[in-house]
């Protein structure tokens, strides 16, 4: 009989073979060959199916050794893979924060640099001189410039008449040009009347006249002159301002009151 089951590391050569080698002694054992060419068939094919098992056995364990290189090789790449998959999330991630960062970066710059220009155009806009109406003239001033003779005059409306002197003062020495300059000698002669440094204000009100006639208050500065010349007991040069006062302008209110002075005055 044939054998029903073979081990599984045979493969049908060796099936095959090791059938015939049944085949052969069954037909040894009916007397189709000698007993001794028989056992000599029988030993031969035993040893090629035994050469044919072992070569088959070694094609079989170097063909499940190239699998397993295979398989081995393949998962160690599969690892590489991974292990650069991971490093290019790590990397991506990294320049993602990189990226938020430098976009938050970027935006504070263009809040920074805006807020400079703001800054910037504010100070300029301080710098630049501004349309300026006062006693009836127009002229333009610094914003510094307008600022410094507001404070000066506040001092002096407040009856700060010492601070007023110095700031009015100092405004002078700065801005002689201005177009501020007359009446800031204007209220520096007056704050000097009234801190009683008559001849300091006399000269101020002297100088207001002669280098601005047309000014405005010029009935009034002639009017305090001729004040300043009575405080320092000169009546004749106070007759004299006053009459040239009611000559020059007969019809301002200064021109009253110097009427009824010189009528104290005779």
């Amino acid at each position: 009989m044939i054998p029903k089951r073979l081990p599984r590391s045979h493969s049908a050569v060796q099936w095959l073979l090791a059938a015939l080698v049944w085949g052969l002694t069954a037909q040894a054992g009916a007397g189709l060959f000698d007993d001794e060419e028989a056992r000599r068939a029988i030993l031969d094919l035993r040893q090629k199916v035994e050469t044919l098992r072992k070569d088959t056995d070694q094609r079989i364990s170097d063909e499940s050794k190239r699998q397993v290189d295979e398989i081995n090789g393949l998962r160690r790449n599969l690892l590489d893979l991974q292990s650069q998959l991971d490093a290019n999330a790590a990397e991506t991630a990294k320049l993602r924060g990189l990226n938020e960062q430098l976009a938050r970066d970027l935006a504070q710059e263009q809040r920074r640099h805006s807020d400079a220009a703001k800054a910037l155009d504010e100070r300029l806009r301080n710098l630049e001189p501004v349309k300026v109406s006062f006693e009836g003239i127009e002229f333009s001033a610094e914003p510094a410039e307008k600022r410094s003779f507001e404070a000066a005059l506040a001092s002096f409306r407040k009856g700060d008449f010492d601070v007023a002197q110095r700031l009015f003062g100092d405004f002078l020495l700065r801005y002689a040009q201005s177009g501020y300059a007359s009446a800031s000698m204007f209220w520096l002669a007056n704050a000097q009347f009234v801190g009683k440094d008559f001849k300091s204000s006399m000269a101020a009100f002297q100088k207001l006249l002669a280098q601005d006639p047309g000014y405005a208050r010029a009935p009034e500065a002639l009017l305090a002159l001729a004040n300043c010349q009575l405080e320092l007991k000169d009546a004749k040069a106070a007759r004299k301002t006053l009459e040239d006062l009611v000559a020059t302008y007969p019809r301002s209110e200064a021109a009253d009151a110097a009427r009824d002075r010189l009528a104290r005055l005779k």
